[in-house]
């Protein structure tokens, strides 16, 4: 074989082996972030049934009292003297995970970590909380008055295991991290859920309705 072609052989067989190399190099390489799944996902496949999944390891933080809202209508008072009024409430409060995702009572999701909590702790966990009554409620002429609430709230993290029975994104298993927040029972960490009455100064536009018709001298409520 001449000199010319053994050359030739040697720059083959290199243009061969490096090919080789890069197609080894190509199929170990990691997932991309567009082949692993969002946390949306595999909540969803929880929800759903796809993902047999439990919530592992779960661990209740001190309970604390929520925000106040607003729970009943507005009583506006047109009058010149204190009008007083017996105004009803009804107030549902929920659960959300750091997400800020829905976990809506009776779904699956709810039942799991109802589950696990009962199973750490002895005791039930609810994903919601609905509670009504009636108030009565003194309003200063001039001003509007509702009712507002805070619910005693608890947030409880852990790790959401899902189980596939065939791979998906590659993988029988999925894990993350998830905290949900959501009502406790009155009285959690001594803490008291709190109902109050609440009023403001009518707006210049607000003054200017109860000349209004009927309003006039009169009390009137309004939704929300």
């Amino acid at each position: 074989m001449t000199t010319t072609r053994v050359r030739r052989c040697v720059a083959r067989a290199l243009t061969m082996t490096v090919a080789a190399c890069a197609v080894a190099a190509a199929t170990a390489l990691p997932a991309s972030a567009a082949d692993q799944p969002t946390r949306q996902q595999l909540m969803a496949d929880c929800g759903s049934g796809e993902g047999k999944c439990t919530f592992n390891s779960p661990k209740l933080e001190e309970a604390y009292l929520g925000e106040l809202r607003q729970v009943s209508d507005s009583l506006y008072n047109c009058s010149s003297s204190d009008s007083t009024q017996t105004m009803t409430w009804d107030d549902t409060v929920g659960s959300t995970d750091s997400l800020g995702v829905s976990v809506t009572a009776g779904g699956k999701i709810a039942g799991i970590v109802d589950l696990s909590i009962t199973a750490s702790y002895s005791h039930s966990w609810s994903s919601t909380h609905s509670e009504s009554s009636s108030l009565n409620m003194t309003v200063k002429p001039g001003e509007v008055g509702w009712i507002s609430r805070a619910q005693v709230m608890q947030r409880v993290s852990g790790t959401w295991q899902t189980h596939y029975d065939s791979p998906k994104w590659g993988h029988y298993f999925w894990f993350f991290q998830d905290t949900i927040t959501g009502p406790a029972k009155n009285g959690t960490d001594g803490k008291t859920n709190a109902v109050v009455v609440k009023s403001r100064k009518m707006t210049a536009a607000e003054k200017r309705s109860c000349s209004d018709g009927s309003r006039t001298g009169r009390t009137f409520v309004q939704a929300g």
